[in-house]
């Protein structure tokens, strides 16, 4: 069969790492990657043996399918125009800046009958794969996602830079609508909020907690995750999952420690967690997840079926990442009617103290406006 000819628009760090994957697919013909800076594309263009691209709409016309890896601000746009030429698309993640943007993109692609793809790579982490196998519906999830500032997608929070993650797998998980959801988050470096912490709701009783800093001394990619059949814990850097499974004792509500003799207590004390609570921990061998996600992709093409992460998903994720973003940029910092609002709220500190930062020791707090 003829092999799918695919660009990559974008150049950057991820947008060169999904050129390198898709070079060495042998159903995949690399025409080119696209970007306005001569520097990145002709590195990448080099480093993968493909055409260096001035601009992503010198593309129409000799693609079948393209990933765009652009600023977040710019994936609505080059994906519209990219659509209406009949391209299938991975768009990387977060999907777009706002869920209209996010529809419009859908209902191109229905009408266009092309692939729609979302970059939400840890769907494809071994660990959460298996743990959601064997974990069943949640009732309660709690993720924690840190790094340290990389200076790179400052054109967005945390919300949609670290967080989108879990919110993401957090969807494909839990098969209810949202019914609740509270939040807060602080700017630290930019103008974004860069630490942040969500509380979700949902109809069937399930609640999730999710928090996120891009400011933070240790890197961090971990969720938790508890359901009537048990618990699991995935740790996605180092692709370990641990399960949890009570005993039958436990489930049923057979265990009375209240009516325990002594000799009783001291032997289910010493033999509780291997008799009530067995513990199961596997890491799984290295797998490179996005080259399974370029390959998802392909496949999606060649065999006319639906990606694992399709636009829909990615769409929801946004959606339930605006209603974050809003309940940030409306929590109340303290009790009077005219206090700080907003992760803004706070005064900016010296994050680089030194002669030529000349940050004034505090700045007006953005108020809450009349009525």
């Amino acid at each position: 069969m003829a092999k799918i000819r695919v660009a990559v628009v974008g150049a950057g760090r991820l947008g060169g790492f999904h050129a390198q994957k898709l070079a060495k697919n042998p159903d995949v013909q690399l025409v080119g990657v696209a970007d306005p800076f001569a520097m990145s594309r002709n590195k990448v263009a080099v480093d993968c043996a493909c055409e260096a691209i001035p601009d992503f709409r010198l593309l129409r016309g000799r693609i079948d399918a393209a990933v765009i890896a652009t600023p977040t601000a710019l994936h609505h746009s080059v994906a519209k125009e990219m659509l209406g030429w009949g391209v299938h698309l991975l768009v990387e993640k977060p999907f777009c800046s706002e869920t209209a943007q996010a529809e419009e993109l859908l209902q191109i692609a229905h009408r266009k009958r092309c692939i729609l793809q979302v970059g939400h790579v840890e769907r494809f982490n071994p660990a959460f794969t298996a743990a959601t196998e064997k974990i069943g519906a949640p009732k309660y999830v709690e993720a924690v996602r840190s790094s340290g500032y990389t200076f790179r997608s400052t054109d967005i929070g945390v919300v949609l830079d670290l967080m989108i993650h879990d919110i993401d797998l957090v969807l494909s998980m839990v098969d209810s609508k949202v019914r609740r959801v509270d939040a807060l988050g602080v700017s630290v470096v930019g103008g974004h909020e860069d630490v942040a912490n969500a509380r979700i709701q949902f109809d069937n009783g399930c609640v999730a907690a999710l928090s996120a800093s891009r400011v933070s001394y240790e890197a961090v990619r971990r969720m938790h995750v508890w359901s009537m059949q048990g618990f699991a814990a995935v740790d996605f850097a180092t692709r370990t999952a641990t399960y949890v499974r009570p005993s039958e004792t436990l489930r049923t509500r057979e265990f009375d420690v209240d009516t325990l003799a002594p000799d009783e207590v001291e032997r289910c004390r010493a033999n509780f967690a291997q008799e009530h609570l067995p513990k199961e921990e596997k890491q799984f061998d290295a797998v490179d997840a996005l080259a399974l996600e370029s390959q998802d992709f392909i496949s999606a093409i060649r065999d006319s079926k639906s990606p694992r992460v399709t636009g829909e998903a990615g769409r929801n994720a946004v959606a339930l990442a605006e209603e974050i973003l809003d309940r940030i940029h409306n929590h109340a910092w303290d009790a009077s009617i005219d206090g700080p609002v907003g992760p803004l709220a706070l005064p900016r500190r010296r994050v680089i103290p030194a002669p030529h930062f000349q940050t004034p020791a505090s700045e007006p707090v953005r108020r809450r406006e009349a009525g």
